[in-house]
């Protein structure tokens, strides 16, 4: 009888929240991960109240987030004048039975990765292996190709291939071979960390300048008995079409002196940029990249999830959330259909075109949109924010924003568990697999 162990590609967030997933289900996986040692790298990130309301349901509470993170009491966009454009509270103090946590991703990933150890076992996690490509076998399952870091290539076979191996996914690119190259909508991103007394609420995240300049800041701890947070930091610049992106490096570090110049004016009330800039040991450039939605994320027993399958810009904040909500789905759908490619068939016809559509709404600036809309109707300046762009107005953009992304507070507060309490498949057998 066919083994019903599933193959993931990839241990990021997405790929970690799915193994744990399918731990919870009672279906057997094992994850490649290319990279031999973990190490917590990275910046901040947010992770909305649906991506945590599913963390929780999968024991990673509060406790355990508040250790990698802080919750996010404020979201707030701010006008080249230092005036509020708009802000909204968040998470719970907005009536979310969830918080939203802004955290240290590398830290967060860390967690991830000791709960999926503990929970499925080392010899389920193999670092040093990176999945190149798969077969599909005659019987319906699929054969991976795996490439180990000494060298030496292997094959395993599973029931499933689930491609959680990020924008530059082998998977994707065996799936889709005519697949448009990586896409650069002309900015460049710097981000970086400090110490620092956080604004506004204490906890606030704050998005100022224009769709084509701006800084967002916002808090990654609580505060320390000097009321000192690491901040976290990010400092954007868009340029013409014949700006060399591929010059830049993927979290390549980079002196300070090649872009704070930039950003030299931004020096508000509670806000001066140039001196946090200034107290941040390290600064990372990131070209902001995508890839054009595709048709499908699924080839009968393989499919794609996370950055593989929709890859975004991260102006909505919600690229982490989206690739922990893909894997939670993924388990609801084994579920109701069983570990095989309709379950696959499902997911595909239930994500891939709306999120495709959302990765293109955060093309154009998602939520920081409301920028793009000041700068164009003022220049930036203005008295009252009311005659540029009505409260109405304003609410209905981030109303509709959080709609598409899944985190509008009513749905979500009513929604069932996406999989439910207790609830196990019968498998087959376990994972057949030699031990890295």
């Amino acid at each position: 009888m066919k083994s019903d162990c599933v193959l993931i590609a990839g241990g990021g967030i997405g790929g970690l929240v799915l193994a744990l997933t399918l731990h919870e289900i009672g279906v057997p996986c094992i994850l490649f991960e290319s990279v031999t040692d973990l190490r917590p790298l990275g910046v901040g990130i947010n992770l909305q109240p649906n991506a945590v309301r599913e963390l929780d349901d999968l024991g990673i509470g509060e406790s355990a987030l508040d250790s990698v993170g802080v919750p996010a009491r404020e979201w707030a966009l701010i006008g080249l004048n230092g005036k509020d454009i708009y802000s909204e509270a968040r998470g719970k103090l907005a009536g979310y039975r969830w918080h939203q946590y802004a955290v240290h991703r590398g830290e967060f990933h860390m967690l991830l990765h000791r709960h999926a150890v503990e929970r499925l076992g080392a010899d389920a996690i193999r670092l040093g292996h990176r999945v190149t490509g798969y077969e599909i076998q005659p019987d319906g399952s699929v054969l991976a190709t795996v490439a180990r870091a000494d060298g030496s290539t292997i094959t395993q076979e599973g029931a499933l291939l689930i491609g959680a191996d990020g924008i530059h996914s082998a998977i994707r690119a065996q799936m889709h071979p005519d697949q448009p190259p990586i896409r650069w909508g002309g900015t460049i991103m710097w981000r970086g960390t400090c110490r620092a007394k956080p604004m506004r609420t204490g906890s606030s995240f704050v998005g100022l300048g224009t769709d084509r300049h701006r800084v967002v800041v916002y808090p990654i701890s609580a505060p320390d008995a000097d009321g000192l947070a690491t901040i976290n930091w990010i400092a954007e610049q868009t340029y013409d079409a014949d700006h060399d992106w591929s010059k830049t490096g993927w979290f390549r570090a980079v002196p300070l002196s090649e872009f704070a110049h930039e950003f030299a004016d931004f020096v508000y009330d509670g806000l001066d940029l140039p001196a946090l800039l200034a107290q941040s040991a390290t600064a990372y450039e990131n070209p902001m990249i995508d890839r054009d939605p595709i048709p499908s994320w699924v080839d009968g027993p393989v499919a794609l999830m996370g950055d593989a399958a929709h890859p975004m810009y991260p102006t909505g904040s919600n690229g982490a959330s989206q690739a922990i909500m893909d894997a939670r789905i993924l388990g609801r759908q084994f579920l109701t259909g069983g570990v095989n490619a309709a379950s696959l068939a499902a997911f595909n016809a239930e994500l891939c075109g709306p999120v495709g559509q959302l990765a293109l709404r955060n093309r154009g600036a998602g939520p920081f949109g409301l920028l793009r809309l000041v700068d164009e109707r003022c220049g930036g300046q203005f008295d009252s924010i009311d005659d540029v762009v009505p409260e109405a107005e304003r609410m209905a953009f981030m109303q509709a924003y959080k709609q598409a992304a899944g985190f509008a507070r009513d749905t979500l507060n009513a929604a069932p568990r996406t999989v439910p309490l207790g609830v196990k498949l019968p498998v087959t057998e376990v994972c057949d697999g030699a031990p890295a």
